[in-house]
């Protein structure tokens, strides 16, 4: 028998000894198929292995069930301070269980090697997982906490639990975009990239071994098999177990053929993840093969091209509709050159298969791909578009001219009259429009908007026999409407464009694409939040497919999607595309200050404050306000804007009187520009009654609260998050005041409200309960609000993460409730967690750092520790506090 047969034999064999004795034949056959021969040594093997007397002789079933017992049983064993309550999952090599630490009322998972006493070899194994997980501190590698050996010897340890999904199941689910895609898998490689810096490979990357926790971030699960790069296998310890140890579909050829290991081997694993995350499909198909033919169609057979699955797909996958057609053959080069057979072929290292998706998202060359002329000439021409254009028009014409290449040119010239013309007469139409038409009708400037625009939809109409330019007038008219606030008119409007476009120029064109990202920003200005989305979908893929990457069309687009996402609280994916946003609207500005590049820059400065990111969020907000005060003057609204997001800023660090300031310069804005009944002044509006209520002026600020409400519910219904934004306010300013239920009223109608706008994770519902909760703290319903408050926790910290203010400010409302209801050992431990929190986030003298050291203050006390008190009292000494029972408002 040769090497390679007896290495297959040997490796059915530990394959089929771990099974029950009543399973192994079955699995033999269909492992086997139509080999006979192989069928028959490896059942010799097993028989004569069941034949022995000895417990060490007896297959891995029979020493589990002596061990551990049954499977369905679990161990009574306490492992260190967990005790085990549940099996999480059970492999060849061990059961994995979850474990509970009564005393701190954690949970962990805790790993058993079932038969490790049997075999040194495998002892050893064990001790090394031990050693390498120790070594790895990084946030997306699952942690080491404990390790040791029962009495028997049997050795176990205890691993950082992970909620979540795997990999590809996340992205299924959650119907994850391209760019999230790669996010995700980037977070994998830096991991993976970590482990190579200290010498560690992983040996078996898959998917089941990725999982996604519910905050969207990677943990790198089961290093148990990982090796140290310098270490030195022997032949024997590659012939008995480093086949065993990997998952065929994603090793690499050199595991298959028994060959050395090294970084080369987890860069393969790397490019099957991709290909996989990409397709939805393995590179192979390995279904009813045997192993024998699984290794030959791994060793000898080139993967299809991710391009060649792409086109077989059908429907095409939503993810992959943003695939611009040309991006398919950088995204071959990423995948095939990851999974070459050849090591040497294949990425270097992590960190270069990394560069090259940086490459890829930015629209470089790539590092893999050889560097043809035109290969670099076509990613220039992507990067450079308008300057290349501009050129390339002039180079035509000269051609033309000398080739004498009439068709060519006059179809050319003709194309460029008819734009040149539908642009004419639209600025023609708008001009006559304001104008007001015949100069015997009287001066213009007597005509309301309202007026002048009612007429030009009616002018509009009249363009039959030109309906592309009539499309273009309807979305030109449909875009005011939608800065007056007439959403419905706006829809209506720019449904007619989008229903002209696809007529005259087919559902494909990039015109159409345009429009639809049109209409997904006016159903974001509805709060159609998810419509929104959807749509703006559809129109940037069909942009993306028509037009060059760095095309203006696509950065609003990439803008219009960022601000879907963020109003649905998908913060992570909305940064990257309004970062991409911005660096198309940078190299449009060449420097100079844009409007577009302003908007797309202010956006992002929303997302990131949205995450807590203040100092970040306030650094790009006073570079976007120079920018619209040289473009727009002092006295414009997106300075308006801006000014209002400073005072959000200064709001949340607890300096409410720059905050009023901010708000009150925007709100004189935006009474100027809109007049008092538009719902840009109605934000205004509710963000100066806001700040007031914290500065204890109730009565001004439910004067101020009340007239935006109306407003709000006038412009938009009463269904929508401005009007929310009114309430919470007036709620805010009730409770202070005493008048509970009018209070609970406004809170319950925001919560409300949000409930029909967003999905059940979004923060605004979480801040509409904890506001419901601490009425009924103030009603002394202590069970109530206690139950509240730990949900609104749980909350806040899925949707904006355990350091979050909100998610401190909740811990500090809790320890109140808690403390009122005289519990106040564990009062001091939410307390504590929200002050400490907020401590290294806020001013000294915020209202709820000054909330939380009264309680403080005042639980020390309950608890007899005065030396904590006498120190919580110097803090309140140094920011000019008294320490008083802590009472309503605080």
């Amino acid at each position: 028998m040769d090497s390679r047969r007896w290495e297959e034999v040997q490796r059915l064999f530990h394959q089929m000894a771990d099974l029950p004795g009543d399973e192994q034949q079955p699995a033999l056959e269909a492992a086997c198929g139509g080999d006979a021969d192989l069928r028959e040594q490896v059942a010799a093997l097993l028989q004569a292995d069941a034949a022995g007397d000895s417990l060490l002789d007896r297959d891995v079933a029979h020493v589990a069930h002596a061990m551990i017992g049954h499977s369905s049983e679990l161990p009574t064993h306490a492992f260190g301070p967990y005790h085990i309550s549940e099996v999480l999952g059970e492999g060849g090599m061990g059961v994995v269980y979850l474990g509970e630490r009564a005393d701190l009322g954690s949970v962990a998972a805790i790993k058993l090697l079932r038969d490790a006493w049997i075999s040194p070899a495998r002892r050893e194994r064990f001790a090394s997982e031990q050693r390498t997980l120790a070594q790895l501190n990084h946030p997306a590698i699952a942690r080491l906490l404990d390790a040791d050996t029962l009495p028997d010897g049997t050795p176990w340890f205890v691993m950082e639990y992970v909620k979540g999904l795997s990999l590809t199941e996340y992205c299924r689910t959650h119907n994850a975009s391209i760019a999230e895609r790669f996010r995700l898998f980037r977070e994998v490689c830096e991991a993976v990239q970590h482990a190579h810096r200290h010498a560690i490979i992983h040996r078996d990357l898959k998917p089941s071994n990725i999982m996604v926790t519910e905050e969207g971030r990677i943990k790198l699960l089961d290093f148990g098999i990982a090796k140290q790069i310098e270490g030195v296998e022997s032949p024997v310890d590659h012939t008995r177990s480093g086949l065993r140890l990997m998952t065929p579909a994603y090793a690499a050829p050199e595991q298959l053929r028994g060959e050395g290991l090294g970084v080369h081997t987890d860069v393969y694993a790397l490019g099957v993840v991709l290909y996989e995350l990409l397709l939805g499909t393995l590179p192979f198909d390995l279904a009813r093969k045997t192993p024998s033919e699984a290794d030959t169609l791994i060793l000898t057979v080139d993967a299809d091209k991710p391009s060649t699955v792409a086109r077989k797909l059908a429907p095409l996958p939503p993810h992959l509709r943003d695939v611009p057609v040309y991006a398919w053959t950088d995204l071959d080069v990423i995948c095939l050159t990851a999974m070459q057979k050849d090591p040497a072929r294949r990425y270097s290292t992590v960190d270069a298969l990394m560069r090259d998706i940086d490459h890829f998202l930015a629209s470089e060359p790539l590092e893999a791909r050889a560097d043809s002329l035109g290969y670099r000439l076509s990613k220039f021409v992507r990067r450079n578009t308008r300057a290349v254009v501009a050129t390339a028009l002039v180079a035509i014409t000269v051609i033309g001219l000398v080739a004498f290449d009439g068709v060519r040119l006059t179809r050319a010239r003709i194309a460029a009259e008819h734009e040149a013309a539908r642009t004419s007469r639209v600025e023609a139409f708008m001009l006559n429009l304001f104008q007001g038409g015949d100069a015997s009708a009287g001066p213009a400037d007597s005509l309301r908007v309202t007026t002048l625009l009612a007429r030009g939809v009616q002018e509009a109409r009249s363009l039959s026999t030109d309906p592309a330019v009539q499309a273009d007038l309807y979305l030109t008219l449909g875009g005011i409407y939608q800065k007056l606030g007439q959403f419905d008119r706006a829809d209506s409007l720019v449904q007619l464009g989008l229903a002209t476009r696809r007529t005259v120029f087919g559902p494909d064109h990039p015109d159409v694409g345009q429009a639809l990202v049109a209409l997904g920003l006016i159903q974001i200005d509805q709060a159609e939040y998810q419509a929104a989305e959807v749509t703006i979908r559809q129109g940037m893929a069909i942009e993306a497919r028509s037009l060059p990457p760095d095309h203006p069309a696509l950065a609003l687009a990439n803008l219009a999607l960022g601000r879907a996402l963020e109003e649905r609280g998908e913060y992570a994916t909305a940064i990257l595309l309004l970062r991409e946003a911005v660096r198309l609207e940078r190299l449009r500005a060449s420097g100079h200050p844009t409007p577009e590049l302003a908007e797309a820059i202010e956006e992002l400065a929303n997302t990131h404050f949205m995450t807590g990111a203040y100092d970040l969020s306030d650094s790009l907000n006073r570079e976007i306000l120079g920018m619209n005060r040289t473009l727009h003057g002092d006295h414009h609204p997106s300075v308006a804007d801006v000014l209002i997001n400073l005072g959000a800023i200064q709001f949340q660090r607890g300096n409410y009187r720059e905050a009023e300031r901010f708000d009150r310069e925007a709100l004189a804005i935006d009474l100027r520009w809109y007049g008092p009944d538009h719902y840009e002044t109605a934000s205004a509006m509710t963000l100066v009654g806001r700040a007031l209520n914290y500065q204890g002026h109730y009565g001004e600020a439910v004067g101020i609260l009340r007239q935006s409400l109306a407003i709000q519910e006038r412009v938009n219904g009463p269904v929508h998050p401005r009007v929310a934004s009114a309430l919470n306010d007036l709620g805010v300013a009730a409770l202070q005041a005493g008048q509970l239920d009018s209070a609970a009223a406004d809170f319950q109608r925001m919560e409300s409200i949000y409930h029909q706008v967003y999905d059940d994770s979004h923060y605004l519902i979480a801040l509409a309960r904890a506001n419901l909760a601490s009425v009924y703290l103030e009603q002394q319903q202590y069970a109530t609000a206690e139950a509240m408050f730990r949900d609104v926790i749980a909350r806040y910290t899925a949707a904006q993460g355990a350091q979050h203010m909100n998610t401190a400010v909740a811990h500090i409302k809790l320890g109140r409730t808690l403390l009122r209801e005289g519990r106040a050992r564990e009062a001091e431990v939410e307390t504590r967690t929200g002050y400490e929190t907020l401590k290294s986030q806020t001013a000294p003298s915020v209202s709820w750092l000054q909330s939380a050291r009264k309680d403080l203050a005042a639980l020390y006390d309950s608890l007899r520790e005065p030396e904590k008190a006498a120190r919580i009292r110097e803090e309140m000494a140094d920011t000019g506090l008294k320490a008083v029972k802590p009472g309503r408002g605080n």
